[in-house]
């Protein structure tokens, strides 16, 4: 072959090879999405997912709204963040597992919602803000988790995945397709013994027993103890009533800080509804 001809052939076999060869440098294979298997190890605990019906009950039994402070605990995926997020809460994960948190982050940009993804230690974070915590966490963790939970804010709502929250009894069990959801009210530390002031009335003693909602306890009414009747305590909302003494049942309702305050109203009969403090000793 003659040699111009044979150098003309080369031309036109690397013109052939050339454009692929460029396409193949200008667009770099996609790097592989992180997708977490079932079942996978964590820090303290394996990764399962929650479903929808079951983060969607949660955060009805919670009752969350738009403004409320929303932490889910070892939040994986971002599945109840994002689903309270879309409720109008200001929503926050934490999560220890990097790649979880990342892939939480592209699921919100994906959902088109605003929430907020922490890589942490949840037995290290603080979230004493929150109005609502979420768990899908081993029984272990979750009593690990109860002192904590006890001291915040009476009235911030619990809501966990299955399992309990150590000896805590919650306030509400829902089954849903198989599951349980359960829902707590954090309550006002109100035990000991305090001093109820009535307008127009010799100070009270009243004695107030208590084990995580549960209340009982009596009152001094008179140099005479009465056992207190229909006590209630829902978050900082306390109730009972006081049977005994010259003014009859006296029904106190009010509300309770853990500063060791309480204030409301007392309902006699007959009467006009009258304001009360009481202090704790």
């Amino acid at each position: 072959m003659h040699p111009i001809r044979r150098h003309l052939l080369a031309a036109a076999s690397a013109s052939l090879l050339l454009p692929p060869l460029l396409s193949s440098c200008a667009q770099p294979r996609p790097r592989d999405v992180y997708s977490p298997i079932v079942g996978q190890d964590g820090k303290d605990a394996m990764w399962v997912p929650t479903p929808d019906a079951v983060v969607e009950r949660m955060l009805d039994m919670a009752e969350v709204k738009r403004g409320d402070r929303v932490v889910d605990l070892g939040s994986g995926d971002g599945t109840i963040v994002i689903a309270a997020a879309r409720r109008g809460a200001r929503a926050r994960g934490i999560e220890y597992d990097a790649n979880l948190v990342a892939l939480s982050r592209r699921n919100a940009r994906q959902a088109g919602v605003q929430a907020d993804f922490v890589q942490g230690d949840i037995f290290q974070s603080d979230f004493s803000d929150a109005d609502v915590v979420t768990l899908y966490l081993m029984p272990e963790m979750n009593e690990r988790l109860l002192p904590t939970l006890l001291d915040m804010k009476p009235g911030t709502r619990v809501a966990s995945h299955q399992f309990g929250i150590g000896h805590w009894p919650p306030d509400r069990t829902d089954e849903v397709a198989g599951r349980f959801a359960h829902l707590w009210i954090v309550p006002a530390k109100v035990g000991g013994t305090w001093t109820a002031r009535v307008d127009g009335e010799p100070p009270l003693q009243v004695e107030l027993r208590q084990n995580f909602q549960k209340l009982e306890g009596d009152a001094l009414v008179a140099g005479e103890r009465f056992e207190l009747a229909l006590p209630r305590l829902r978050g900082p909302a306390i109730r009972f009533d006081v049977r005994g003494g010259p003014a009859g049942t006296m029904r106190f309702e009010g509300t309770a800080d853990n500063g060791g305050r309480i204030n409301g109203t007392v309902l006699t009969a007959g009467a006009h509804p009258r304001p009360f403090t009481a202090t704790r000793a």
